[in-house]
């Protein structure tokens, strides 16, 4: 290989060190994701609060919200492929980012995934009315919907993520769709917690 090519294909790590610092970022993660690989990461994140020594509830409440915005990218990633792992086994890998901070003495948890543009109606509506309540009023939300059906026909799960993750968040949830094109969006949450 030429030293003009190996130049070109180096990363410049120090300014990319520079960036997370700035940003007090302490946690990124961008590729592909799997239900085992979510499982270590979330192993990661907690060895890695316990040694930030936060309040128990402080911790837990990262914790969830980071167990809840992957699960979402799993589940709702439009960028899926097929995994073998076995010749009996066939799994689907999601691809998304998850980025944990600090700020002001609070953690932020911000993801990315791409998605279809038919989920944004339900999503925007979904997280616009949980900015309206309050903490009183989202324990209210997750006890009904713990006890009801899931009333989200495009749901694969309980239906109750985005309540847990605007339960724990400390400010409203932030949110932004990009046009992604062919009937596709750039989806990013960011919450604090």
């Amino acid at each position: 290989m030429k030293e003009k090519e190996t130049a070109a294909m180096k990363f410049n790590i120090l300014e990319y060190s520079k960036t997370l610092a700035k940003y007090n970022i302490s946690m990124i993660y961008t590729g592909p994701l799997w239900a085992e690989g979510i499982d270590g990461m979330a192993e990661f994140l907690q060895k890695k609060l316990d040694m930030d020594d936060k309040p128990l509830n402080e911790s837990q409440a990262v914790f969830s919200v980071f167990i809840e915005q992957m699960n979402n990218m799993l589940m709702y990633s439009a960028e899926k492929k097929e995994r073998g792992d076995s010749e009996t086994e066939t799994s689907e890998l999601s691809n998304g980012i998850f980025v944990l901070g600090s700020q002001d003495k609070s953690y932020y948890v911000q993801t990315g995934n791409v998605i279809k543009d038919s989920s944004i109606g339900l999503l925007k509506e979904r997280i616009d009315y949980l900015n309206t309540l309050d903490k009183k009023g989202l324990r209210q939300l997750y006890r009904e919907q713990m006890k009801g059906e899931n009333d989200n026909p495009e749901s694969k799960g309980a239906g109750i993520g985005l309540t847990e993750i605007a339960r724990r968040a400390t400010s409203k949830i932030e949110y932004e769709f990009i046009p992604y094109g062919e009937g596709l969006s750039y989806f990013t949450m960011y919450v604090t917690v």
